[in-house]
C-alpha cells in the first residue's frame, strides 16, 4: 500500500484495563501495558514509539487511569516523548467515552483532525506493515469514513471478535465497507469464518476524523457525548495532567466504540492488515510470539528445564524456577505469587483473580514493589506489629510532608543522601546513618543529591497500612 498525502494524524493511546489474565505479573495498580512483556520496554512505551518520529504523527494524546498517571508520565519521559496531554479518567467507562474526550479535545482546534486510537497493550511485530496500514486508513478516513483495523486471520481464533467485510471501497485497495461485527465465536464457527475469507479479526484500533465521530456519537449515544463534554468543562489541570471531572464522567454509559457507533453507523469501513498483531490477552499469546528453543520452550529470567516442551516459563523473582517432565505448561513466578497452568487453560487465570479479590487479598492489586511519583518502595519482611521496607527516592524527589497516627518509623540510609524533616528539625543523613520518626511526628524525606537514595525503613506500631498517612503538603498534588 503506497503512502498517500493526508492531514497529520493524532495518535490517541488508551491505557485502561487491569489485564487480569496476565496475573501474577499484571496487577490492578500495575497492569500489563506498564510491563516489559514483549521487549525491553513496556507495552505502553512500545505503542508510543510506534507512532513517534516518522513525520506522519503529531505528539500523542494519552488517556489513562488516574492511579497510573505518574508511572505513565515517567515511562513516556524515559523514551524522550512529550505527549500533547495526559488526560486522567477518574472511573472506567470503556472506550466510547475515552474516544469522545479525545475527539472533543482535538476538534477544538481542528474538527477535521484524524484520530488514531491505539490500545496501549497490543503487540505489533511488523512496523512497516503497521505504517502502511495507517496510511491506507488515513486516506479512507479523510474521504469521510470511520475506519477500523481488521487483522487478516491465520487461525480459527475464538478469543477475538470478527468483522465481516462488505464491498470494496473504490480507489482504496484493501479497504472495505463493514458488513457486520461478530462476537467471539465458537471454534466451529471460527473455522467457517477462516475458510470463507470474508472475515477479519477485530483489533480494536480505529482511525477517523474527529468531527465525523462526534456527529455519529451524537446520533447514536448522546449521553456519552454529553458526559464527555461535561467532564472536560468541569475538569481541571493537575500538574502535568488534565483531570476529568469525576461525577460528570461517571454519568457516561460504559460502552465501547463498537457498540456506540461502529455497529450502527453507515460510514464504517475496515482496512485489512497483516502486521504481526496480537492483543496479548493471555500467557499463551506470549508463548506464541516468543523466541522458542529447540524444545519449543520460551523462557525469561532464572529458569532451568529438563525434559520439558512447548512451555512458557518466566521468573521475575530472585528464585530459580526449575521444571522437569512437563509439556504445554505456563509457569510465572513473582516475589509474592507463582502461577502454574496448562497452556490451553490460561484464559481461566481471571477466575483465580476474582477469587483472590473475594478473599480480600492484595495479590490482585499490587506487587511487593510499589511505584510512587518519587520512586518506589518494596516490602522486605512483615511480622507482628512491624514491617521492613526498602525505599528508593529519585534524585531531586521528595515524599509528602506527613504524619502517622498508628506507627513509628526508623530510617537507615544504605547509599545516597537524605534530607529529613522531623517536626521543626532538618537532618542530613549519609550512608550508614539513621533517624527515628516517633508516632505523630510531622516528617518528610527528600533526596537532595544527584544519585538515587536507597534506605531501609522499619515500621513499628499497632497498624501499618498505607492508609495511615495524613498528608499535609505534597509536591504531586495528593494532599
Amino acid at each position: 500500500m503506497a503512502r498517500s498525502p493526508s492531514p497529520q494524524i493524532h495518535p490517541v493511546i488508551l491505557s485502561g484495563g487491569s489485564g487480569t489474565r496476565l496475573w501474577p505479573m499484571s496487577r490492578e495498580h500495575y497492569p500489563k501495558q506498564l510491563l516489559p512483556l514483549c521487549s525491553d520496554q513496556s507495552m505502553l512505551q512500545d505503542t508510543a514509539a510506534r507512532v513517534h518520529g516518522t513525520g506522519r504523527f503529531a505528539a500523542p494524546l494519552l488517556i489513562c487511569n488516574q492511579e497510573h498517571r505518574f508511572i505513565i508520565a515517567e515511562q513516556v519521559r524515559q523514551i524522550g516523548l512529550a505527549p500533547q496531554a495526559i488526560i486522567l479518567e477518574p472511573v472506567a467507562r470503556n472506550t466510547a467515552a475515552a474516544a469522545a474526550v479525545a475527539a472533543l479535545t482535538l476538534a477544538e482546534t481542528d474538527p477535521e483532525a484524524l484520530l488514531l486510537l491505539l490500545p496501549a497493550d497490543h503487540l505489533i511485530r511488523n512496523q512497516d506493515a503497521f505504517l502502511a496500514t495507517v496510511d491506507a486508513a488515513a486516506a479512507v478516513a479523510a474521504a469521510g469514513q470511520l475506519v477500523t483495523f481488521g487483522i487478516v486471520p491465520h487461525a480459527p481464533e475464538t478469543g477475538y471478535g470478527y468483522i465481516r467485510r462488505g464491498s470494496p471501497i473504490a480507489g482504496h485497495e484493501g479497504s472495505f465497507s463493514v458488513a457486520t461485527f461478530v462476537e467471539k465465536p465458537t471454534l466451529k464457527v471460527a473455522e467457517g469464518f477462516l475458510a470463507s475469507g470474508d472475515y477479519l479479526w477485530n483489533s480494536g484500533m480505529f482511525l477517523f476524523p474527529a468531527g465525523l465521530f462526534l456527529s455519529e456519537l451524537e446520533r447514536f449515544e448522546p449521553q456519552v457525548l454529553a458526559a464527555a463534554k461535561a467532564a472536560l468543562a468541569a475538569g481541571n489541570r493537575d500538574l502535568d495532567f488534565f483531570r476529568l471531572d469525576k461525577d460528570a464522567f461517571a454519568a457516561s454509559p460504559g460502552t465501547s466504540i463498537d457498540y456506540a457507533v461502529m455497529e450502527r453507523t453507515s460510514v464504517a469501513a475496515v482496512v485489512a492488515a497483516d502486521m504481526g498483531w496480537t492483543d496479548v490477552g493471555a500467557w499463551s499469546a506470549l508463548w506464541e510470539v516468543g523466541q522458542r528453543d529447540a524444545d519449543g520452550n520460551v523462557r525469561h529470567g532464572d529458569v532451568l528445564m529438563h525434559d520439558t516442551r512447548n512451555s512458557y516459563v518466566r521468573s521475575e523473582s530472585d528464585a530459580l524456577v526449575a521444571l522437569v517432565g512437563l509439556e504445554d505448561t505456563v509457569v510465572v513466578a513473582t516475589d509474592d505469587a507463582i502461577l502454574v497452568a496448562s497452556r490451553d487453560r490460561v484464559q481461566d487465570v481471571k477466575i483465580l483473580v476474582e477469587q483472590l479479590k473475594r478473599d480480600g487479598r492484595t495479590e490482585p492489586l499490587t506487587h511487593r514493589k510499589v511505584h510512587r511519583p518519587w520512586g518506589f518502595y518494596q516490602s522486605v519482611h512483615e511480622g507482628d506489629r512491624f514491617q521492613v521496607k526498602r525505599l528508593t527516592v529519585a534524585p531531586g524527589a521528595r515524599l509528602s510532608l506527613q504524619k502517622h497516627y498508628h506507627r513509628a518509623e526508623h530510617w537507615v540510609v544504605v547509599n545516597g543522601t537524605a534530607l529529613v524533616t522531623r517536626d521543626d528539625e532538618q537532618i542530613l543523613l549519609r550512608e550508614n546513618e539513621s533517624v527515628y520518626i516517633p508516632l505523630g511526628a510531622v516528617h518528610r524525606l527528600e533526596n537532595p543529591g544527584k544519585v538515587p537514595l536507597n534506605l531501609i525503613e522499619v515500621q513499628s506500631g499497632a497498624y501499618l497500612g498505607e492508609d495511615d498517612i495524613v498528608r499535609i503538603d505534597d509536591t504531586y498534588g495528593r494532599a
